[in-house]
């Protein structure tokens, strides 16, 4: 059959859409800034009122695709998840070898997570419990506050980005804010979280995964809650061992 051009019916035209248009040049902008970049400067940059884009901002932030530091703003890991589960990687320091090799110095479940706004995504794991494997393989969201990975992850929150996460909790989080804001100084300064009793399945040791002076990651060894607490300083100390390798790697 013959299709005659002038009578053939054509595709519905894909109408853009300004505010996703004004979305998409913050996100490419923010991309190929290294520095971030001011509210102001995003607003120029996308010819829109300043007003405009704050709303914009907040609201990428809110869901990961920013970050905001000293009012300057960067991409977020969302973008990072989403290039997961597509088969990419975030955190370049730390490959499953890495969590074989610590699984293997302890024989607990090994699990490398990150961020995403305001929750835990398990990206990786090296566990003999089929729960872990599927939380990690199937980026199942997990509670910041819940988990010894997210007190190590929050601790490099910005205030303002901490403060509102903590303030938007239930009333039945309460206890776990005040432990993490008392051990908050010392979870900044040595990157590591031991045992903060935070869940009713399980405990954990966490070690942040810093790049570029900035907390990318958590690798973090995790099991019952009384096996974390014996062998709490064993596994913190095989845990600092690894991190002075994939450091000095890089």
């Amino acid at each position: 059959m013959v299709i005659d051009p002038s009578r053939a019916t054509a595709p519905p035209l894909r109408r853009r859409h300004r505010m996703v248009d004004r979305m998409a040049a913050v996100l490419e902008h923010v991309a190929r800034s290294d520095q971030g970049m001011t509210l102001t400067e995003l607003a120029r940059e996308v010819e829109a009122p300043v007003s405009s884009v704050q709303g914009l901002v907040n609201g990428l932030v809110a869901t990961g695709y920013l970050e905001e530091r000293d009012r300057r703003y960067s991409l977020g890991t969302a973008p990072y998840l989403l290039n997961l589960i597509a088969g990419r990687r975030l955190v370049t320091s730390v490959d499953h070898s890495v969590l074989e090799s610590i699984h293997a110095g302890c024989g607990m479940t090994t699990l490398l997570s990150i961020a995403v706004s305001t929750d835990v995504f398990y990206i990786d794991s090296v566990s003999r419990e089929p729960r872990y494997d599927y939380l990690a393989k199937n980026f199942v969201r997990r509670s910041l506050i819940r988990t010894s990975a997210g007190w190590v992850l929050l601790a490099d929150y910005t205030r303002r980005d901490l403060w509102t996460y903590l303030s938007s909790l239930p009333a039945e989080d309460e206890e776990r804010v005040e432990r993490f804001l008392a051990n908050f100084d010392e979870i900044r300064e040595t990157g590591i979280c031991a045992g903060p009793h935070t869940s009713e399945v399980a405990d954990g040791v966490s070690l942040a995964v810093r790049e570029d002076d900035r907390t990318v990651g958590a690798v973090s060894i995790v099991g019952p809650e009384d096996d974390i607490e014996h062998r709490r300083g064993e596994l913190t100390k095989l845990l600092r061992e690894h991190r002075d390798r994939w450091e000095s790697r890089g």
